[in-house]
């Protein structure tokens, strides 16, 4: 079984950064970050791939979607 990453440390990841992050490239990032091929952990959800993960965290509000790029909604990290 591959190494799980909890979705936190990708936030916090957006958190530390000063880039502004569309999909495609906060993929890329996680990919040079994490690797290619890892998987991801929430409190909720385990074994997801970083589009599942990118996707849970807007589901959930803790990523928003603008026209400039993926913003954080730091309210919600816990």
């Amino acid at each position: 079984m591959s190494q799980l990453i909890h979705g936190h440390q990708v936030m916090e990841m957006i958190a530390e950064s000063e880039n502004i992050y569309t999909k495609p490239i906060l993929k890329t990032e996680i990919a040079i970050k994490f690797g290619e091929n890892i998987r991801f952990h929430t409190c909720m959800c385990s074994d997801l791939t970083a589009d599942q993960l990118i996707e849970f965290l807007v589901s959930k509000g803790k990523l928003f979607e603008s026209t400039e790029g993926i913003i954080m909604n730091e309210d919600f990290i816990c």
